[in-house]
């Protein structure tokens, strides 16, 4: 399969393009700063700005799917910057005429209780409230439209470089937790989940969410 990778070089973009590479597929990642990844067999790594819509459609041009890992908090206008990207990335998607497009999400839009998302709860850290309010507003944007296929992975509350087991679970939109109220997910098994939607697609217009 041919994924166009957005964000390759990330925390999260670096275990997606380990695990799509893994299981023989093209890559072609778009990233800022190609000369960060290492060459490798079946990628290609593209220099690429996410909020130039136009010369991004034309490099998502012939992809099977989009994978976007994309992130805005290393700026100083944090939502700003990522809401312009991702509607960016969905206009870029469509005008480039890719079926799919997978979206990397945070835990913060997920339900602690009915009704009640993580993100509102008196616990959520101050610094990553930009981020969240930037991913919640990609899935309602996701979710008011039609015109693209989507999905939009929610990894557990917490996400760390761990290993890589297999073995997890998937949830919808509560968020997930084990025996002891943990929620965790290492960085290669979201990656696994990920592609495992992708090449059997089961939540297609949908939000899921991943958790040991």
């Amino acid at each position: 399969m041919k994924i166009a990778l957005i964000g390759a070089s990330g925390f999260i973009g670096a275990a997606l393009l380990k695990e799509a590479l893994a299981r023989g597929h093209h890559v072609t990642a778009l990233v800022t700063r190609p000369e960060r990844i290492a060459p490798q067999e079946n990628l290609i790594s593209v220099k690429s700005d996410a909020l130039n819509t136009e010369a991004l459609a034309q490099q998502l041009s012939g992809a099977d799917a989009v994978i976007s890992a994309f992130s805005g908090h290393a700026q100083e206008n944090v939502f700003g910057y990522y809401l312009k990207g991702f509607r960016s990335i969905l206009s870029a998607t469509q005008q480039a005429s890719v079926p799919r497009l997978l979206v990397v999400g945070g835990a913060a839009t997920l339900e602690v209780a009915p009704g009640k998302q993580l993100l509102d709860t008196p616990e959520f850290p101050s610094e990553y409230r930009a981020t969240a309010e930037g991913a919640q507003a990609a899935l309602e944007i996701l979710r008011a439209q039609t015109a693209q296929e989507w999905t939009f992975l929610s990894p557990a509350a917490e996400i760390f470089p761990g290993e890589r087991t297999g073995n997890f679970r998937l949830g919808g939109d509560m968020l997930l937790t084990d025996s002891e109220g943990n929620s965790r997910i290492s960085v290669q098994d979201y990656a696994v989940a990920m592609l495992d939607e992708l090449e059997s697609p089961r939540h297609p217009n949908q939000r899921f969410s991943v958790a040991y």
